[in-house]
């Protein structure tokens, strides 16, 4: 083994990596996650998300492939870390609809109206 180094890393399960990740959060500090990789169109009621801007939207019926792919080329993925717990802000199943129904020429602008009008989700609170 001369000459050959040892690289040790800090994974999240480690106890240093648990209270490097505890202390981010304490922190509000956010590690910046790499966009999720493109799939399938998923089923009826699944969410969708767009990390890099905090937005969610849940798949409707009647969305097509080609626009699938279209929030595909605009950074919409399904999320693949569960439970997550990143906070988004909800877009109107109204907008998805109008998202739907439009046609390419207009749906810029029908996202940007969607973007406009999405809410925090709702947080559970605890009943006392």
């Amino acid at each position: 083994m001369h000459g050959a180094s040892v690289v040790v890393t800090l994974s999240a399960m480690s106890p240093i990596g648990t209270f490097r990740t505890r202390l981010r959060s304490l922190l509000g500090e956010q590690v910046r996650r790499r966009l999720p990789r493109r799939c399938r169109k998923p089923r009826i009621g699944t969410y969708v998300v767009h990390v890099e801007e905090g937005l969610r939207l849940v798949m409707q019926a009647g969305l097509s492939d080609e626009l699938w792919q279209w929030l595909m080329d605009r950074g919409w993925r399904v999320p693949t870390h569960h439970p997550d717990r990143r906070s988004y802000r909800d877009i109107p199943v109204s907008f998805i609809t109008r998202l739907i129904d439009s046609d390419a020429r207009s749906r810029e602008q029908v996202m940007f109206e969607a973007i406009m009008s999405a809410q925090p989700k709702p947080t559970a609170r605890k009943s006392s």
